[in-house]
């Protein structure tokens, strides 16, 4: 999940700098439809046996995904890769609360002051953030549907025989059906085609192969194997490694400030994850 986060972490500039080239929905499309192609392949045998009941539930999880790369993807062509990698981290303090919440008590006391102590870190990292507009909104929608996301996936597969595999196949499927609806309400088939050149399908590639195909299959694995406090709180490591991307591909400077979040978000996380145990 650590290295799902540094992936995630690097997606954002990479989706940025796609969406000069084409819009929202084309890229989520396309990126979908790579990933599904290869997942299916991959899977097939795993697809072909498992029952109905499986199939739809990886389905739902298809629906909540969609919505989520809906709000994020759409948000980033609002606000900056910076501001996104921040605001999806709240994730990180969500995700307890909704996990615990639907067994009816609280965290334990030391979740909630490592959820505290990580989103200091992020509010630090966050100072020269400009006042939220309506992507940096987006954004924080996409990171309530996260938390939604970790939390389903858990509770809908628990005891599913549907593999880590093919239930990527089956979401992978679901966001490029529901993107190629969406886009073919508004627009005629003739907008599929893009005229966009080298940099764009390099990023598609990337956000196929990488930042869905490896990283969401790690993270449904991971979800069988663990809690879904545990995921959300690795997964909160993102604008760290957001950030120490910047500074190593562009050079960007790194502060004392820089540094004290960075801290804290390692800290907070660490701590978290043990109280958790």
């Amino acid at each position: 999940m650590l290295a799902v986060a540094m992936v995630w972490g690097a997606s954002y500039p990479v989706a940025k700098s796609a969406l000069f080239h084409a819009p929202v929905l084309l890229l989520i499309f396309y990126r979908f439809l790579t990933t599904a192609t290869v997942m299916s392949a991959v899977a097939w045998c795993g697809l072909a046996a498992a029952p109905r009941r499986d199939v739809l539930a990886g389905a739902v999880l298809g629906a909540i995904l969609f919505a989520i790369f809906l709000a994020e993807t759409w948000g980033i062509a609002f606000t900056t890769a910076t501001n996104t990698a921040l605001i999806i981290s709240l994730c990180t303090v969500i995700t307890p609360f909704l996990d615990f919440g639907l067994a009816g008590r609280l965290p334990p006391l030391g979740v909630i002051l490592g959820a505290g102590v990580a989103i200091g870190g992020v509010a630090i990292l966050a100072g020269g953030m400009s006042t939220p507009g309506g992507g940096d909104l987006l954004v924080l929608v996409a990171a309530v549907l996260r938390a939604v996301m970790v939390v389903s996936t858990r509770r809908l597969m628990d005891g599913r025989r549907l593999s880590s595999a093919a239930l990527t196949a089956v979401q992978s499927v679901t966001v490029a059906t529901l993107t190629l609806a969406a886009l073919l309400a508004q627009e005629a088939p003739s907008a599929l085609l893009v005229t966009a050149g080298s940099g764009f399908w390099g990023a598609v590639v990337f956000l196929s192969i990488f930042c869905t195909i490896g990283a969401f299959y790690v993270q449904n694995a991971a979800l069988r194997r663990t809690s879904p406090t545990r995921v959300s709180f690795l997964m909160g490591t993102e604008p760290l490694f957001g950030f120490a991307l910047s500074w190593l591909l562009l050079a960007e400077p790194v502060t004392a400030v820089t540094l004290l979040g960075a801290g804290l978000i390692v800290g907070g996380t660490f701590w978290g994850l043990m109280s958790e145990r």
